[in-house]
C-alpha cells in the first residue's frame, strides 16, 4: 500500500510554528514511507476566508523546503461531494431547528465540547408535519444520528483513546442551516477520496476523530492511521493561536529570518537534530522522535 499524508491549513489567519511543526511532521511521515502528500485549503467558512492568505500560506510551505504532490485541493469548491455524502447517509441524517441559545438551554451543564454545549437530540423524532411547520420559519441544520457507546481507537503519538460521542457532543452538525458544510464531514469526504493513509495534526483535534471515525464507517470508506501530535506553546505556556505575530511564519520570514534556521527550530522542539532543511531530517525518521507532551518555544530562535 502507498502511503499517502496531508497537511490542511485553513486561510482565516497566518501559519504559525505550530502549524508549521504540524505540516513538517506529517510531511516526513509521509515522505519517510516513500510516500505522496498532499496539500488542502480549508476555506469551507467564506466569511472568516482572508483574500490572498491560501496563496501566501502556501508560498510560506514552499520557503520552509516542503513539496506536495497535485495541485491542492480547495474545500470551497466540493460542496457537492459534500451532499452527495450526506445523502449516502440518508435515514442517519435529520433536520434540527435549533439556534444555539436553545440548545444552551436545553442541555444538562457539563463541560461543553469543541462544537459548544452537547445537543441533547430536541429535532430528533420531529413528525413530518412538525418538520414542515418549523421550516415555514427556519432554515434547518442537518445532523448525524451517532450511536451510543464509545468509539475506541488508536493514536501512533497519544496512545489508546476512547470518546463516547453521543454522551459528549450529541447528534453534531453535518451541514449548518446557512449551507456551510461542517469540517467533521467535509474532512472525511476528502480525506477518503484522495485515499489518505494517515493523518497528523495538532492535539486539539484529536476529540474530532471519534466523530470522524463515525462517518467513515457509516459511509463505508477506511480510516486512516492517526497521529496527534502535542500542542506549541508560547514562551509563557500558552497555546499559539492565529493572532500570535511574533510566532507567525510571516513575522520570521519578513524579519529576515532563514528558512534553515527555522526548520532547526522547529525539529529541535520535534525531538530532531536541528539540520537544515526537511530533506536532511528525513534519514531514520520515525514518530518515535516526537515528544508527546506540549512543547514550548521561545521568543527568539
Amino acid at each position: 500500500m502507498v502511503e499517502r499524508g496531508r497537511f490542511a491549513p485553513s486561510p482565516t489567519g497566518e501559519l504559525h510554528l505550530g502549524n508549521a511543526r504540524t505540516a513538517l511532521l506529517s510531511w516526513l511521515w509521509a515522505r519517510a514511507a516513500g510516500g505522496s502528500y498532499l496539500l488542502r485549503v480549508e476555506d469551507l467558512d467564506a466569511p472568516r476566508v482572508r483574500p490572498g492568505l491560501a496563496e501566501q500560506q502556501l508560498d510560506e510551505l514552499r520557503w520552509l523546503g516542503l513539496d506536495w504532490d497535485g495541485e491542492p485541493v480547495r474545500q470551497s469548491t466540493r460542496a457537492d461531494a459534500y451532499d452527495a455524502a450526506i445523502a449516502r447517509l440518508g435515514e442517519h441524517v435529520y433536520e434540527c431547528f435549533c439556534s444555539r441559545a436553545e440548545i444552551a438551554a436545553a442541555s444538562a451543564p457539563h463541560a461543553p465540547s469543541d462544537e459548544g454545549p452537547r445537543y441533547p437530540g430536541t429535532c430528533r423524532a420531529l413528525t413530518r408535519a412538525e418538520r414542515e411547520e418549523r421550516r415555514r420559519i427556519r432554515a434547518p441544520a442537518l445532523r448525524l444520528r451517532v450511536p451510543d457507546g464509545a468509539i475506541a481507537f488508536e493514536d501512533e503519538l497519544a496512545g489508546p483513546q476512547s470518546f463516547d460521542v453521543q454522551a459528549q457532543v450529541g447528534d453534531f452538525v453535518l451541514r449548518r442551516a446557512d449551507g456551510v458544510h461542517a469540517y467533521q464531514l467535509a474532512v472525511v469526504v476528502d480525506d477518503a477520496e484522495s485515499r489518505v493513509t494517515q493523518v497528523l495534526r495538532g492535539a486539539d483535534l484529536l476529540p474530532s476523530t471519534a466523530r470522524q471515525l463515525i462517518l467513515y464507517q457509516l459511509l463505508g470508506c477506511p480510516a486512516p492511521r492517526w497521529a496527534h501530535a502535542p500542542l506549541v506553546l508560547s514562551a509563557s505556556g500558552e497555546r499559539l493561536a492565529k493572532r500570535d505575530r511574533s510566532a507567525s511564519l510571516a513575522a520570521l520570514r519578513a524579519g529576515g529570518q532563514d528558512p534553515a534556521a527555522v526548520v532547526a527550530r522547529l525539529a529541535r522542539i520535534s525531538g530532531l537534530q536541528p539540520l537544515g532543511s526537511p530533506r536532511e531530517l528525513l534519514a531514520g525518521f520515525t514518530l518515535a522522535m516526537v515528544p508527546r507532551a506540549p512543547v514550548r518555544v521561545s521568543e527568539e530562535p
